[in-house]
């Protein structure tokens, strides 16, 4: 997957496109991996970098939500457990099963959440992971050793999945230019091509150059996440705002405050949210948060109540209380949530995802999560051969095997995440020896993994390495900042950057980082 080799197909491209897509965070690339797999033609524009906004800033599960089966929804869990377990058969490299314990302080908790995890696993049926049983006080001490123990009475454990959200977005990236697909970051929608009131194509500017791009095409798709409205607003100013963003925050710790290979869930705190406490990667996320926010931001930063909220019940429950300096790093990002009108906080709002068709033929898919991007964009498809007359074809992504996903190696292989990639890695190793070694002590990245984002995932800038090819900023954001110049200086080499591109890009880094550090 090389952009200068995408951008030469563009401009090859003779007639319309069947498809084009704007957004390339889970929803445009699931739709773009449909479509391009279904035989059409397909480009897809994102205006940063593939997964830049809420798509890397998960809880890093894949889940059926078991918060929603209290709710009543038992139609939105089904799907989602299903869409779960294609997940974990399609992308075994980068999605697996992971224990979850509910410890309970309340005689009464546990057969309250045993029931519901019963049905739960019931929902599953074929598709789904191990089944949830009672631990006695003392199985869960020795899951999780560092769980606070005071007024503890046992607890259910139950299985869901854990991934690499950025990572599986690169990873639809190139599943999607196997099919044939176009598929462009940095490069930004400008405006809507109409005829007749009818929309023919889309306007895009590479960010890079600024060269710009009429891209014709039998049906557009705006896949834009929280900033579907500005592209709704594209083709119709008084067009009604349909999406209400809500902020979720994540804190990074050390793996020692939650040792072993289990996760916590606590399925009420104060407020009502649920909190997860989760191993990844060598450490733990703490989250999250469901804080409405009036406008949609690129780079979102944590609130102060959300972070207060967040260290004060990780404190609650782990018996070691974590301080400022103990967080690696903090990530917010923003849920796409559907706006009605009765709704009076984001957590009553609709987690499932809406299709609006314009006048203009537009199409605009929002909401949903992770879990069920695969049946977005099935759904989005299906509309799309419609409106667009390019022919109705049947959907194939449910038994698609996800790019990188032949080979699954050891999940302690530090290159477990590239699965079937990992062999061209290596043998960037083998051949220049110095790559080998990594751009920082503290992070696993190494320079032969850059080299290979650069060449082969379509890295343009230093964040896109260090955020989003790896997840360095995320686990770890000083050891990030540290890492920038060298990851520079392998990136130079490869994209041609003089010595002030280089150091503007190093900045730019720097400055992005910063809004990662906890102060303390």
């Amino acid at each position: 997957m090389n952009r200068e080799r995408m951008l030469s197909q563009l401009a090859a491209h003779s007639g319309p496109f069947d498809l084009a897509i704007i957004g390339g965070g889970a929803t445009g690339l699931g739709a773009a991996v449909d479509a391009a797999s279904r035989g059409h033609s397909v480009v897809l524009v994102e205006q940063s970098d593939f997964a830049k906004g809420t798509s890397s800033r998960s809880t890093k599960l894949v889940h059926g939500g078991v918060r929603y089966l209290k709710q009543g929804n038992v139609s939105l869990v089904l799907e989602a457990l299903r869409e779960r377990g294609l997940m974990v058969r399609n992308a075994p490299h980068l999605v697996h099963s992971l224990a979850f314990v509910i410890p309970s302080y309340h005689w009464w908790e546990g057969p309250f959440y045993g029931i519901g995890l019963k049905m739960y696993d019931a929902l599953a049926g074929q598709l789904g992971l191990e089944p949830s049983r009672w631990l006695t006080r003392e199985e869960i001490i020795g899951q999780l050793p560092t769980l606070e123990t005071d007024g503890l009475d046992g607890g259910i454990v139950y299985h869901d999945g854990q991934f690499d959200d950025a990572r599986l977005a690169i990873h639809l990236a190139r599943t999607a230019a196997n099919h044939g697909a176009i598929v462009l970051n940095h490069t930004r929608c400008r405006g809507l091509m109409k005829e007749n009131g009818r929309i023919i194509g889309i306007r895009a500017e590479c960010v890079e150059t600024g060269r710009q791009h009429e891209i014709r095409a039998k049906c557009v798709i705006n896949a834009t996440g929280v900033f579907v409205d500005d592209v709704r607003h594209m083709d119709d100013v008084k067009a009604e705002k349909i999406v209400a963003p809500s902020q979720g925050v994540h804190l990074v710790l050390p793996r020692e405050f939650l040792p072993g290979d289990s996760a916590i869930m606590i399925p009420k705190t104060d407020d009502g949210r649920v909190l997860f406490a989760v191993p990844w990667h060598g450490c733990v996320i703490i989250g999250t948060t469901d804080t409405p926010v009036d406008h949609a931001t690129v780079e979102p930063r944590a609130l102060p109540d959300e972070i207060e909220f967040l260290m004060t019940h990780a404190a609650r429950y782990l018996t070691r209380d974590p301080r400022p300096r103990d967080v690696l790093s903090i990530y917010a990002g923003l849920r796409p949530l559907v706006a009605m009108k009765s709704a009076e906080t984001t957590a009553a709002l609709s987690r499932d995802h809406t299709i609006l068709v314009s006048d203009s033929g537009l199409i605009t898919i929002t909401g949903g999560k992770w879990t069920t991007y695969r049946r977005m964009a099935e759904d989005v498809i299906d509309h799309a051969e419609l409106i667009g007359g390019i022919g109705v074809r049947r959907c194939v992504t449910h038994d698609l095997m996800i790019h990188g996903g032949a080979t699954v190696l050891d999940p302690q292989d530090p290159l477990a995440v590239y699965g079937s990639d990992a062999a061209e890695i290596r043998e960037l190793m083998r051949k220049e020896p110095e790559w080998a070694g990594k751009v920082h002590p503290k992070l696993d990245l190494t320079c032969a993994e850059v080299i290979f984002h650069v060449r082969h995932e379509m890295a343009r800038t230093v964040g896109d390495v260090l955020a989003r090819r790896s997840r360095s900023l995320l686990l770890d954001a000083q050891a990030s900042m540290s890492a920038a110049q060298r990851v520079g200086a392998l990136m130079a080499s490869e994209l041609g950057w003089d010595a002030g591109t280089t150091a503007h890009q190093v900045e730019r880094f720097h400055k992005l980082a910063c809004g990662y550090i906890l102060e303390g």
